[in-house]
């Protein structure tokens, strides 16, 4: 019952977060900003229109959103949120998942691609391009865990007798290792300083303009899969420097969402007071954090079982 109602509150909060972010940088600007809520009013606005399709695209416009949002949705289904036991966990479900994530990648570039639109190939293409340059920082983080922890699935990272956290016997090598997945979580969530989603420039899109044909109930798929993305990379992050110490589910819920909602934050003050960098820079950034990951890797050789 525990893992159900850890799930369903999971997606419900999800869009929750990147309203945070975009609260933060509208304060850094000195206005108000949205709601909180915006993402939600956006949502129910998107489901009660419907969708225009060119005369160009094939069925595989129309699948690009439904399998982006179910990949999304599976991301949920096996994180341990707040210390919870996941819905599903199997020994290696780790790798699994972010393979599901590369997948619904490849259909929404692939649903790009449909649209014959050239402005939508250049983006399909950067995405690709940066994706696969962030894919090796990833699995040498999972390796990493993997060392720690003895486990290949995310419920086991934090449950092991030696888990994966800041405060435990590997915590310099987590604390570097977290700073990659920050970097990480930015390239894949499109963030500044790889993508900037709130500029209006299709030559400086990545993924938004991937989705510019998308509308109504599609773009509201696309959407919830992203929302759902950006929750599973903070939750991670926030698994890492959080450890559940408590027997109440509801205590550690709410230090487990507020934990991800300071993460949430930081984006937003990172996306502040950080100019986006020039496209020939990204892919140093992002190498940046698998230099830093493999440094760990070296020096924990030797000491990690």
């Amino acid at each position: 019952m525990d893992s159900v109602l850890s799930f369903c509150c999971a997606l419900l909060i999800a869009p929750l977060f990147p309203a945070v972010i975009q609260k933060v940088k509208a304060w850094f600007g000195g206005k108000q900003g949205p709601p909180l809520l915006i993402n939600y009013y956006t949502l129910l606005k998107l489901l009660q229109k419907g969708s225009v399709y060119s005369t160009s695209t094939s069925f595989v416009f129309r699948l690009g959103p439904i399998i982006s949002a179910a990949t999304g949705l599976m991301l949920l289904l096996f994180f341990p949120f707040a210390g919870a036991t996941p819905l599903f966990s199997f020994h290696g479900d780790v790798i699994i998942l972010f393979y599901l994530m590369g997948l619904g990648r490849f259909f929404t570039i692939l649903a790009a691609l449909d649209t014959a639109s050239p402005f939508e190939g250049m983006g399909a293409a950067r995405e690709a391009f940066f994706s696969s340059l962030a894919e090796p920082t990833v699995f040498t983080i999972l390796f990493l865990f993997f060392k720690i922890s003895g486990s290949l699935s995310f419920a086991g990272f934090f449950s092991s007798p030696t888990p994966v956290a800041l405060t435990g016997g590997y915590g310099a090598a987590v604390l570097l290792a977290a700073a990659a997945l920050y970097i990480v979580m930015l390239t894949e969530n499109s963030r500044v300083p790889v993508d900037d989603p709130a500029t209006h420039l299709e030559l400086t899109m990545i993924h938004e303009v991937m989705i510019l044909d998308h509308s109504g109930p599609d773009l509201a798929l696309i959407e919830t899969g992203a929302w759902c993305k950006l929750l599973f990379y903070t939750s991670f992050l926030a698994s890492i420097i959080w450890f559940p110490r408590f027997d109440s589910c509801l205590v550690n819920a709410v230090l487990f969402y507020g934990v991800v909602a300071l993460i949430a934050v930081s984006i937003g003050v990172v996306e502040s007071i950080t100019a986006r960098y020039k496209m020939n820079l990204v892919p140093k950034f992002i190498m940046n954090a698998f230099a830093l990951v493999f440094f760990v890797i070296i020096l924990t050789m030797e000491f990690a079982q």
